[in-house]
């Protein structure tokens, strides 16, 4: 006979309550150390709250994004034209100035094979000026075409290649294959929110990301 049970996950059987283990096997409640199941309930609350807070989340990302599509379409209708900015960048501000929303287009960008013929000329310039190459450039080359974990070149180090300015043809024909290989392979929109206390105060962002709460 089975019977409602008062620890999460548990199962009430002939009066004894049962606790499922790592490996799926049924034990007594009773037999199972205090500590263990105070952090079994502990686990169980705190991934209650987060469950709810993400579809809070999710039900607000949805409501943002239809808010503001319909005040875009309010705006086209009444004006023929819509906010926006370049890339679908807008800014939605309060008329107070006290408050902004912010939706932000962010690309993902990945390389193609023009990559590693860019790497091939690096290494060309880097041999022959041997010592007039400092350990700095030397550093940002290595961590640029280090790849991580599944792969992926460190793209931050990639662009920062591209801010160098260095006089030498070959230089200039890797970043140049640089460019060419970048490929937007795909796109994310964010909203942010910000707020101040009056007009001249700096903005501050209302923080919806836990691991920056």
């Amino acid at each position: 006979m089975t019977m409602n049970s008062t620890t999460p996950n548990a199962t009430m059987i002939d009066g004894t309550e049962y606790l499922a283990d790592g490996k799926g096997r049924l034990q007594p409640v009773a037999t199972i150390k205090p500590a263990d199941i105070l952090e079994h309930e502990t686990v169980h609350k705190v991934i209650k709250y987060a469950r709810d807070l993400s579809e809070q989340v999710a039900r607000f990302k949805e409501h943002t994004f239809d808010d503001l599509t319909a005040f875009e379409g309010i705006l086209e209708q009444e004006y023929g034209t819509t906010k926006g900015g370049a890339k679908g960048n807008k800014t939605f501000m309060s008329f107070d100035g006290l408050m902004k929303v912010q939706v932000a287009v962010q690309d993902h960008i990945d390389f193609g094979p023009q990559l590693q013929v860019a790497k091939g000329l690096i290494d060309e310039c880097l041999n022959e000026w041997a010592n007039d190459a400092g350990p700095e450039l030397r550093t940002i080359v290595t961590r640029a075409f280090n790849t991580d974990k599944t792969g992926q070149v460190n793209r931050a180090e990639v662009f920062m290649l591209l801010r160098l300015e260095i006089d030498d043809a070959r230089w200039k024909k890797a970043m140049e294959a640089i460019r060419d290989a970048m490929r937007v392979v795909g796109s994310k929109t964010y909203v942010r929110c910000y707020e101040r206390a009056d007009q001249t105060a700096p903005w501050s962002p209302i923080t919806i990301d836990l691991a920056k709460a």
